[in-house]
């Protein structure tokens, strides 16, 4: 039982870093005024939406749930960060950019201290797997966006 908690515990955490990312990345999609960040940005909120829904039915599978649609508090701290430093910034694009790697980042770790806790998690490790793939190669799209923009 106190496995299952903890499994409950660990798969919300997951939900809130994927909502972060929907949150930032639709933040990020209204900030940018370039039609093609925009697109890529959408991609992603929606891949990250799909994350959420996987990661709840597993909760569900586990007897826990999430109600939580939008990103923790981090979340909230991640879309003023990148509110404020696009403010300041005269290369937009690029700071947005620099911040959604930095919560890419973020994620990758946090999926990567779960999967380590592979007997915890084995009836949903290649799920987990396959979202850790999926933030990477955002991660990396979002690396070559922004080292092409500073060029």
């Amino acid at each position: 039982m106190e496995n299952n908690k903890e499994i409950i515990s660990d798969l919300k955490g997951l939900v809130n870093i994927v909502n972060d990312g929907k949150e930032g990345y639709e933040s990020a999609s209204q900030t940018t005024e370039s039609l093609e960040l925009q697109d890529l940005f959408l991609k992603y909120s929606a891949q990250r939406a799909g994350y959420a829904m996987e990661l709840k039915a597993h909760l569900a599978r586990h007897g826990g749930e999430s109600d939580n649609e939008e990103g923790g508090v981090l979340g909230v701290l991640h879309r003023a960060w990148i509110d404020i430093k696009q403010a300041l910034s005269s290369k937009e694009d690029v700071a947005i950019l620099s911040a959604i790697e930095t919560g890419e980042k973020s994620a990758i770790e946090k999926y990567d201290e779960i999967l380590d806790e592979e007997t915890l998690h084995a009836d949903h490790l290649e799920l987990l797997q396959r979202q850790r793939t999926g933030i990477l190669e955002a991660l990396k799209e979002v690396e070559t966006y922004r080292i092409r923009l500073e060029h």
